[in-house]
């Protein structure tokens, strides 16, 4: 394949204001969960970048953390991935939400990509929630704002148009080497996306309760020594107060448990073996705004 002259490939940035969908639609495009799927926003928190091999093309996208008006460190980090990313890429899928008007977040982003020279794809997700008379509105509403180079409607959920938009994709790739391997489907480390599975289970299962005061840190993976086929994971599970740690055990440890539970289950998909998950609570007092516990916590500005 990599022999081939008329191999295509590129790098795809995906933007967009919080909980438009980005990481819904990267898990759809690569066939498996690799991106933290939440109904909170701001969930995504570093780069993550999906594979998708075809046959005389490869796809690279970048799910970028949604734009936002930055209230602390870590926000001020988000917001510099975003950035960063824009400048890397051969194409800028500029994601929005059909269900949603132009908002202070959308005007934020067209205002970055002012001048840019790269093809830029508004992508209108979400079209399975509203009337076509209303998904033309809206898309005339966002023509006369930026002279993108394509306007595809999709349904990152059901799957709608998503076919039409990667062939789309396609026709503006360069041609290019096959950088990763056809089977690959993230760049990721293992360790980065166990942990991303953990903390999506304490988001989902908490709610309102915690919403973006915690971390989750990898103490160690390692096959049993008594049995080949199970894998133990030691996790440490990072929040701001004591009040949050009590709220992530639960009553007699059972929010913990269920969170372990799901978590295991995701886990084990990815791995492909029996996973014997343990989990622990850990107060790291105002950790967001902390430059050093950021690093430990894996939000390297270096690998930007």
């Amino acid at each position: 394949m990599q022999e081939n002259k008329s191999f295509k490939s590129g790098f795809i940035s995906i933007i967009g204001r919080p909980n438009v969908g980005k990481s819904t639609f990267l898990n759809r495009v690569i066939g498996q969960k690799i991106a933290i799927m939440s109904d909170k926003p701001q969930t995504t928190r570093n780069k993550i970048q999906g594979v998708l091999t075809r046959e005389a093309s490869q796809m690279v996208f970048i799910d970028t953390p949604g734009i936002h008006k930055p209230k602390h460190k870590l926000g001020e980090f988000m917001i510099k991935v975003s950035k960063n990313t824009l400048r890397e890429v051969d194409i800028i899928m500029f994601m929005v939400n059909a269900e949603q008007g132009i908002g202070k977040g959308d005007e934020f982003i067209l205002e970055l990509l002012e001048g840019t020279k790269t093809p830029v794809f508004l992508v209108v997700n979400k079209i399975d929630q509203i009337h076509p008379d209303e998904l033309i509105q809206t898309i005339d509403s966002y023509k006369g704002k930026f002279p993108f180079a394509e306007i595809v409607p999709i349904s990152a959920l059901q799957g709608n148009n998503v076919d039409q938009l990667l062939e789309t994709i396609d026709k503006y790739l360069p041609e290019g080497p096959q950088y990763y391997p056809a089977d690959q489907v993230t760049d990721h480390p293992e360790r980065f996306i166990i942990s991303e599975m953990i903390r999506e289970k304490v988001l989902h299962l908490t709610r309102e309760e915690i919403p973006h005061s915690i971390a989750v840190v990898i103490d160690k993976i390692k096959r049993d020594e008594e049995n080949e086929n199970m894998i133990r994971v030691q996790a440490t599970i990072m929040v701001e107060r004591d009040s949050q740690k009590g709220i992530v055990i639960g009553k007699r440890g059972a929010l913990l448990k269920e969170v372990g539970t799901q978590a295991r289950k995701d886990i084990e998909m990815l791995l492909g073996s029996k996973v014997f998950l343990e989990l622990w609570v850990k107060v790291q007092k105002d950790w967001r705004n902390k430059s050093a516990h950021l690093r430990d916590f894996g939000y390297r500005e270096d690998e930007y």
